[in-house]
């Protein structure tokens, strides 16, 4: 498994649809979420953060289309911390943008940029609302002037069936996830349960083809994803005890920090995070993320 963490990084869903050969896919479920009725999807750019060796990260999917910058993570652990994670992933893509465009930061004029979208597509096993948004300030200990909002927006089959029918690819995809996790109960054989369910899937699913020519990537992409979450899981299940330094606030209560591993152990399963980008996330000190990621034996950045 720890092979398999290591070549297969991104997430199904990023490979689904912030894949440059499936931009009509793209565009149909940014239309579905925005409304609109764009039809050329070559009108979209993408530019996704592949690797930021300064904060060692990558995000999942953005891009810009007309004046719109979409900015979209796919997860499937609840993650309060989400509007400082695209607080940061639009810092560096805002910085792409300027140093590929004639925006002037010293002019006298206005120099307008594209509009930030920020949208968490959430599938994961607890029960949450179908939308939601998430704000920076409730992270405020005080009052601030920066304001973050996501939108959160449930993906599991059955929920935003609005969404849903003005989506095909992301129905054909909601559907396919329920379909492996049922049969992964039934046979507890998830390689098994990933090939069952792309057999079974109906044949006018628009990703079906995509998903038979990738096999193996499908399956050891969903693999890593079980693999995480499944680690997740465990480390709340068990209270790993990391022997929390000094620099936590006494204060804390239990729950809080809890939340706080969880976050910490999602991002360090993750992969591609340094120790103080997990820090500043998780707010927890560099010592306890790198105890955490020794009980877990992963390698940091």
């Amino acid at each position: 498994m720890a092979d398999v963490n290591r070549e297969y990084k991104d997430r199904l869903f990023k490979f689904i649809f912030g894949n440059p050969a499936n931009k009509a896919w793209t565009l149909s479920l940014y239309n579905a979420i925005r409304g609109s009725a764009y039809t050329d999807p070559e009108a979209i750019s993408f530019n996704t953060i592949e690797d930021a060796v300064y904060m060692g990260m990558k995000n999942d999917v953005s891009f810009i289309i007309s004046s719109d910058m979409e900015l979209w993570e796919h997860q499937s652990t609840i993650n309060p911390n989400m509007p400082m994670r695209f607080l940061l992933y639009s810092g560096d893509l805002y910085d792409k943008y300027i140093k590929s465009s004639s925006y002037y930061e010293y002019s006298s004029l206005i120099q307008k940029i594209p509009s930030p979208r920020c949208v968490c597509f959430y599938n994961g096993m607890r029960d949450e609302p179908e939308s939601s948004v998430l704000r920076l300030s409730d992270a405020y200990e005080g009052d601030g002037d920066i304001e973050v909002l996501v939108s959160m927006l449930n993906i599991n089959y059955g929920k935003n069936k609005e969404l849903m029918e003005a989506c095909r690819p992301l129905r054909e995809y909601a559907w396919f996830i329920d379909k492996v996790r049922t049969l992964q109960k039934d046979k507890n054989d998830l390689e098994t349960a990933v090939y069952t369910a792309i057999d079974q899937m109906p044949e006018d699913y628009m990703i079906k083809p995509f998903l038979l020519d990738n096999r193996s990537e499908v399956m050891k992409m969903i693999l890593t994803e079980y693999d995480q979450e499944k680690t997740i899981e465990k480390a709340v299940d068990e209270g790993i005890e990391i022997g929390i330094e000094k620099g936590i606030e006494k204060g804390r209560d239990e729950g809080r920090e809890e939340r706080n591993m969880e976050v910490a152990t999602e991002l360090l399963q993750d992969g591609n995070h340094t120790v103080s980008f997990i820090s500043r996330i998780s707010r927890l000190p560099e010592s306890a993320i790198r105890k955490l990621a020794a009980q877990l034996h992963i390698t940091t950045l």
